[in-house]
């Protein structure tokens, strides 16, 4: 006898067995209580999350001669098993992707004339229904509307956006979502027990995950690893193997040399990854998952999200323990940078070198030009100025290495207009003594003297202006007062381009005795 799949084997009989979809569940059975039924439906969502298993079950239960008082199809009566086994002409399911043309609605339309020999319903599904063509979706437009009262159309589909509006307004419309891991991994942990297979809790705990909110794909994921090692005992770290995915503590470890810069174990860790064959696409979005955790916890702010989590007591230590050491917007940039990653992973062949190409944009953020790599660098220099890891200037050969009385301090006259006006036409060569992010900042300015004789540094946007940090201005500060020998009183503004521009359109009137208000206008 031929094997059956899991998803197959185990698909829900009635309402009770349909897991994550509550909400959908219980409204059909009260319409089918309370005999309100409707005549078209439209099931939308997320592969492998129960739409055409609730359709079918709904074409059951409305031509169930017995049906149950929870709205379940009975399963025992001749219609019922007539319909599970594909018998039964009350039934159609129609695959859109395939039978989408303007003469395949026009064969439903011709059949939906005749009423059922047998049986209270006839029941259309539509699955698929966004690959119906334009054409065909308005042939059935008024069938769609008016039915005889014996049809009913259940139109599934993953994406409604390509459905046009007359045909959703038409529909009763319901969304399945995403089945959370803990009731994927719970109805994986009842088949199991089932079929007498022995599986550890973290390795289906594993495979729900996996699953990303699809009941079919875990129990297809689960299929295979079951088969991989059939007979044994299915383990955490063969499901591991099976999938190409890779233990947490290797995140932990990434995340950590990331942190600290460490590009050479950085580049170990994906080689240790590739050697043990691992895919690529999937150790990223693993890993962009696990800084979603960081980032939980580091928004819960010390908050119990253990159950949110869903992580054993070992790895939610190590999770709050880089929380702590992050910031938010550092946590923030991985996770975009991981996610851009992702998207153009799809087409790329090296795959390999694509992973250490981003992974060293993140710990070499000089070299991307965007604020928030701009703003990184930023944090990244305080953080080494406040665990004392710029470098110092080393002593001369010879010299004396006993402690010497700090340097006297110099008084400073301060500066006069002209030293102010020096400083402005001297600029280019100030400009040379600064290196580094300073003069990267210092190059976008322009200047000018204030109203107070005080030199004005005006920058081109507030983000400039604000980037220039305390360490910053004590550095300007000192190259100013070195070149002019007098304490130069200065200020950082952002530049007024419509200030500029009324000085200079004030002038051109004075020029021309032109009398016009600009402010009016």
């Amino acid at each position: 006898m031929a094997y059956t799949a899991l998803y197959r084997k185990f698909r829900p009989q009635g309402f009770p067995d349909v897991r994550g979809q509550e909400h959908i569940v219980t409204t059909l059975r009260n319409q089918l209580l309370l005999n309100r039924i409707g005549h078209a439906y439209l099931f939308t969502g997320t592969r492998g999350t129960g739409k055409t298993t609730v359709a079918k079950i709904l074409a059951r239960a409305v031509n169930c001669e017995n049906l149950s008082d929870d709205g379940s199809p009975c399963g025992e009566c001749e219609m019922c098993r007539a319909i599970a086994a594909g018998n039964s002409l009350n039934v159609a399911e129609i695959d859109a992707a395939s039978n989408n043309s303007v003469e395949n609605v026009r064969q439903i339309i011709e059949e939906v004339s005749y009423p059922p020999s047998n049986g209270k319903y006839k029941v259309y599904i539509l699955d698929e229904a966004h690959m119906l063509t334009p054409a065909a979706c308005n042939a059935l437009l008024k069938t769609l509307e008016e039915p005889p009262h014996y049809v009913i159309f259940i139109l599934a589909t993953t994406d409604p956006g390509r459905l046009p509006i007359t045909i959703l307004s038409r529909c009763q419309r319901y969304d399945f979502k995403r089945i959370p891991i803990e009731t994927i991994a719970g109805r994986m942990k009842e088949l199991v027990a089932a079929e007498g297979i022995d599986v550890e809790e973290k390795a289906l705990q594993y495979v729900a995950k996996a699953a990303d909110g699809s009941m079919r794909d875990g129990l297809s994921l689960l299929d295979q690893c079951v088969a991989f090692h059939f007979g044994e005992t299915l383990t955490y770290d063969k499901v591991l193997e099976i999938l190409g995915a890779v233990d947490t503590e290797v995140f932990s470890r990434l995340v950590r040399a990331v942190m600290a810069e460490d590009v050479s174990s950085a580049m170990r860790i994906v080689e240790e990854v590739v050697m043990q064959g691992r895919e690529i696409s999937q150790f990223t979005a693993d890993f962009i998952w696990y800084l979603r955790n960081i980032m939980l916890l580091k928004a819960s702010d010390g908050g119990d999200m253990e159950e949110l989590l869903n992580v054993s007591s070992d790895h939610l230590a190590r999770l709050k323990e880089e929380a702590q050491k992050l910031e938010m917007n550092t946590i923030l940039r991985y996770i975009r940078v991981f996610s851009e990653l992702q998207q153009n992973m799809r087409y790329a062949t090296q795959k390999r070198i694509m992973l250490e190409t981003w992974l060293i944009r993140l710990m070499r953020p000089q070299m991307d030009t965007d604020p928030e790599s701009l703003l990184e660098r930023l944090r990244s220099l305080e953080r080494q100025i406040r665990e004392g890891l710029v470098p110092v200037a080393a002593a001369a050969p010879g010299a004396e290495t006993t402690a010497a009385a700090p340097p006297k301090k110099i008084e400073l006259g301060r500066a006069v207009p002209e030293d102010i006006r020096a400083i402005v036409r001297d600029w280019p060569v100030i400009l040379g003594k600064s290196d580094g992010w300073l003069k990267g900042m210092l190059c976008k300015a322009e200047l000018s003297m204030g109203e107070d004789d005080r030199l004005l540094i005006c920058f081109p946007n507030a983000f400039a202006a604000n980037a220039i940090n305390e360490t910053m201005l004590d550095a300007l500060r000192q190259l100013l007062n070195e070149h002019s020998g007098k304490e130069i009183p200065f200020e950082l503004r952002e530049f007024d381009h419509k200030q500029e521009f009324d000085t200079q359109f004030a002038d051109l009137k004075e020029i021309l005795h032109f009398d016009y208000d600009v402010e009016d206008e």
